[in-house]
């Protein structure tokens, strides 16, 4: 079970004991309400606080004869307050608790998701400016392009990462907003002050307009903000896995003492938490259609989505808490090698120099497409030949050597210019942050 590996407060917001709780908890707030604005009498307020509870397993017996669940809760509250509990539930309809606690539910977990969010970041950050100048290979379609900085891919994910951040925070705002406003959401039989009140100590918003339900909208944007969260993870995990393909293996997932690879091939040492990272994010997505899937609801509503919910909800607030969890941990430990990393970028013998020396020729006047077809010539040969390399390739061109001296064609192809606008790259992104976690 992934619970086991989520952080215990995310387990028990979707527990059956924490949802009655709020349950109960909404239903006193409402008498509390009723009572300060004088329809509840303060001895019969009193009989509520301090007789309302109910029992687990009483309320699903209860529902097996009355086939609801909120109905077996409210009869098996009434059977421990005695004769006040006719005022509890008041005007009420059972989207009114359902709502609001799932609001409530939601609003916790995705304040656990980011305090995730901010460790990762974090985890990001310190590797990034750990490996800004660790030099790479940039690829292109899974070919090799031209350098890079191993530091700017986990600069790349901390950007995306702060970015999933602001997103999850506007999600939680827009989720967190509960209803108390009765059977088809106009305050027949109850004040919209009741809806304020249990609202404001929920710490939610009242929804402004709403019918028997909260509209579904909100829930669909809270679980695809999950689910983009979940592919920038899946992301991260599958940059991994190419990285550490046996052809490559430019990096590698941190392979503890006795840990096992294969059951049949006691060599393998396998990417398995990027790929169980990947298969997670599949059903995070598959949540985020399911909740799509339940804004459009009959007239003022229907039933559909709430099965749904009951499953899609928690599930993907648990997933993503656990996968936020093993990607904090698969960065902190990822293990990088630079001498592989060197060997693979002059694995094509200078050809990543390429534009360098196209550009170097359209600046001693050649045309673009001229100098393009020259060096794209000798390019060839180097794919073609093992035993050459693009220097020496160009170096056999007469049009080439009359453009390019042997002091410029040591500055084209030297290592050390190559990341020198990392630092300017690195004051806009990590090096420029402050606080968030990052300290």
């Amino acid at each position: 079970m992934i619970v086991r590996y989520t952080r215990p407060e995310m387990g028990k917001i979707w527990e059956e004991s924490f949802k009655l709780d709020t349950w109960l908890k909404i239903e006193i707030l409402a008498c509390e309400a009723r009572s300060n604005m004088g329809f509840i009498s303060k001895e019969d307020l009193e009989e509520i606080r301090t007789k309302a509870k109910y029992d687990e397993k009483r309320v699903l017996e209860i529902e097996e004869t009355t086939k609801h669940d909120v109905i077996a809760f409210l009869t098996n509250v009434a059977e421990y307050v005695g004769p006040a509990s006719r005022h509890i539930h008041y005007g009420m309809t059972s989207s009114d608790i359902l709502d609001t606690t799932l609001a409530y539910q939601m609003k916790s977990a995705g304040e656990i998701l980011l305090k995730d969010l901010s460790e990762f970041k974090s985890v990001l950050k310190r590797r990034a400016i750990e490996h800004k100048h660790t030099l790479c290979i940039g690829r292109s379609h899974g070919i090799h392009a031209e350098a890079y900085s191993m530091g700017l891919k986990f600069a790349l994910w901390y950007e995306e990462a702060k970015r999933n951040i602001e997103r999850l925070e506007n999600a939680i705002k827009s989720i967190s907003v509960g209803k108390i406003s009765g059977a088809v959401g106009t305050f027949e039989h109850l004040s919209p002050k009741i809806e304020e009140y249990v609202c404001d100590r929920l710490g939610l918003t009242p929804e402004p307009v709403s019918t028997q339900v909260v509209q579904r909208d909100r829930h669909a944007e809270f679980l695809t903000t999950l689910a983009i969260i979940g592919a920038s993870l899946e992301k991260i995990a599958i940059e991994i896995r190419h990285l550490q393909r046996t052809e490559v293996l430019e990096a590698e997932e941190y392979f503890s003492l006795g840990q096992k690879g294969s059951s049949a091939m006691p060599h393998k040492r396998n990417p398995i938490i990027s790929e169980r990272i990947t298969g997670l994010a599949r059903l995070l997505r598959g949540n985020a259609q399911s909740a799509l899937e339940n804004v459009a609801l009959w007239h003022e509503r229907d039933i559909s989505h709430s099965s749904v919910e009951r499953v899609i909800i928690p599930d993907s607030c648990i997933v993503l808490d656990y996968m936020l969890g093993l990607a904090a941990k698969l960065i902190d430990k990822l293990i990088i090698y630079p001498d592989k990393m060197l060997k693979n970028l002059n694995l094509t013998r200078g050809l990543i120099f390429s534009q360098a020396v196209l550009l170097m020729m359209t600046e001693k006047g050649i045309s673009r497409e001229e100098a393009y077809q020259i060096v794209q010539s000798c390019a060839m040969n180097v794919w073609q030949n093992e035993k050459s390399n693009l220097k020496d390739e160009l170096m056999k061109n007469e049009k080439v050597n009359k453009l390019i001296n042997s002091d410029e064609f040591e500055n084209i192809f030297d290592n050390k210019k190559l990341l020198k606008n990392i630092d300017y790259i690195f004051k806009r992104t990590v090096e420029g942050d402050k606080g968030g976690g990052d300290e």
